[in-house]
């Protein structure tokens, strides 16, 4: 059995395709972890949704913020509707689909593997107990009666740093912030959201979430997408697999049961020009 991590997506279901068909996955025997944002930007996100959760248990992927967004819309937040989305919006089995998005975990931890899959980032303060227990909370929520209302309200930049007091909505979005969106922070944890360059591209007094001193998740091994403009990158137990595939970078997939972890890419043409994520 094989374990293969794919990153971002995006709606380019031919890409990720080609590259099942490159590493040889056989969902009767090897396993699929995705990094989520599997939807968006590209011109096949139904096809996408659709593909994945056909492999049923073969296939296991985190929430990303697109795929928030998307679920985000379902539930009547049009703010930033976007029109790759509505194709899934008016398909036959929109619900089936929906319902399967919003009961996908967060944070994936295999002891097995010693490894870890999280969309975006961990502030600080967190180790791994603390991030499982903070996606569990989100997750009881998105997979609850009670859901609409925080998609409603889940867009924005505040609370900026984590404390175990916050509570309600507040808590909620810091959450969902550090697992679906967070790239940069300060050195005490402080979330800096309007950061998304490359390395090097911060102002002074901001890191990216991985470099900050004393992380107490530091001696996690993490696999994680998001950053399109820090593509294909390892560090110190971190591998970073968004290589920009709907922007014409490539789309990764590292083989989690070798040591070291071993990249397959496949180039990607491209299908949107690069700006905000």
């Amino acid at each position: 059995m094989a374990v293969y991590a794919i990153g971002d997506v995006q709606g380019c279901d031919a890409e990720l395709g080609c590259l099942l068909e490159r590493i040889g996955f056989d969902p009767a025997r090897d396993r699929l972890w995705l990094t989520g944002d599997l939807v968006n930007r590209g011109p096949h996100s139904l096809e996408v949704l659709r593909r994945v959760r056909g492999l049923g248990d073969a296939a296991l992927m985190v929430l990303g913020n697109h795929d928030l967004h998307l679920l985000a819309m379902a539930a009547g937040n049009l703010k930033h509707a976007d029109l790759s989305l509505q194709p899934i919006l008016h398909a036959p089995d929109r619900d089936e689909l929906l319902d399967w998005l919003r009961h996908r975990p967060l944070i994936h931890h295999d002891p097995s593997l010693d490894m870890s899959l999280i969309h975006a980032g961990l502030p600080p303060q967190w180790d791994l107990a603390q991030a499982q227990a903070c996606a569990r909370e989100l997750e009881a929520v998105l997979q609850g009666d009670g859901y609409r209302d925080f998609l409603r309200a889940m867009y924005g930049n505040t609370p900026a740093r984590w404390s175990p007091n916050l509570s309600g909505l507040d808590r909620l979005r810091f959450i969902a912030n550090c697992l679906t969106r967070l790239r940069f922070c300060t050195a005490d944890g402080t979330l800096a959201l309007k950061e998304q360059g490359p390395l090097g591209s911060q102002p002074p007094g901001i890191l990216p979430w991985f470099a900050v001193p004393g992380r107490r998740s530091q001696g996690l091994r993490i696999v994680f997408g998001h950053w399109s403009t820090l593509g294909y990158w390892t560090g110190p137990n971190l591998w970073a697999i968004d290589s920009g595939c709907v922007w014409g970078g490539a789309l990764t997939a590292l083989r989690l049961d070798c040591t070291p972890p071993r990249p397959i890419q496949l180039p990607c043409p491209g299908y949107a020009r690069p700006g905000s994520e």
